[in-house]
């Protein structure tokens, strides 16, 4: 039996670090457009939801978008990202579910795609976005991946694997036992430098303006 899958996006409008940071303009469009163009994009996503508790933000999307209205006090800076994610698992019915963010504006859809699709072909139990680091890698004060005594050529050191939070994709009865978006036979999904780009401060908006107005990234519109 075809499993559903459908992707939702939290968003809160009113954002700390970076105000307004979910619909500060990027190239053509807003920030939040990006990511729901991706997911769109994907055939095997059932439905595209975003997790707003202002309809508002619909304004800022694209077309195909499902709105789910969240509780106001899960837009609250001491929230943590479980209790959003049980609020709309509770609300929203669906065998595998995909967690995504705004702030990854140039995740493709190819590597959303990759990694979907291991998890629903059964080999792993979940999936996210990392970034492979190859390098020498210290940790309150000793070294993490390597001896000091017998320091290793770089290409032959312990890799590292940094999650980007640009998606998690998890089984709901996974989820619901565990309490938690990375289960127990992870599939990494490798992103480049530019795919990984996150978006939480003044100075990370400001590098993705450079990358979008260079043109380094090819945007569908």
């Amino acid at each position: 039996m075809r499993k559903k899958v459908v992707a939702f996006v939290p968003i809160k409008l009113n954002s700390q670090r970076l105000p307004n940071k979910n619909i500060l303009p990027l190239g053509d469009q807003p920030l939040s457009w990006y990511i729901f163009n991706t997911l769109l994009e994907i055939e095997s996503i059932d439905e595209v939801c975003v997790f707003c508790s202002d309809e508002k933000i619909m304004n800022y999307l694209p077309t195909g978008v499902k709105f789910v209205q969240r509780d106001r006090y899960l837009d609250g800076d001491l929230v943590k990202g479980n209790d959003i994610y049980r609020s709309f698992i509770s609300r929203v019915d669906s065998d595998i579910y995909l967690l995504a963010h705004t702030t990854s504006p140039f995740m493709t859809p190819k590597s959303v795609e990759v990694a979907l699709y291991n998890v629903l072909s059964e080999n792993y139990d979940s999936a996210l976005s990392v970034q492979k680091r190859q390098t020498f890698v210290w940790h309150k004060g000793q070294t993490l991946n390597y001896e000091i005594n017998d320091i290793p050529r770089t290409q032959d050191i312990e890799p590292i694997y940094i999650e980007t939070s640009g998606f998690y994709i998890f089984k709901k009865e996974h989820f619901l036992t565990h309490r938690r978006r990375i289960g127990f036979k992870p599939y990494f999904q490798e992103l480049d430098d530019i795919e990984a780009i996150d978006i939480d401060t003044k100075e990370d908006y400001e590098f993705a303006l450079k990358i979008m107005n260079n043109n380094k990234v090819p945007i569908k519109i």
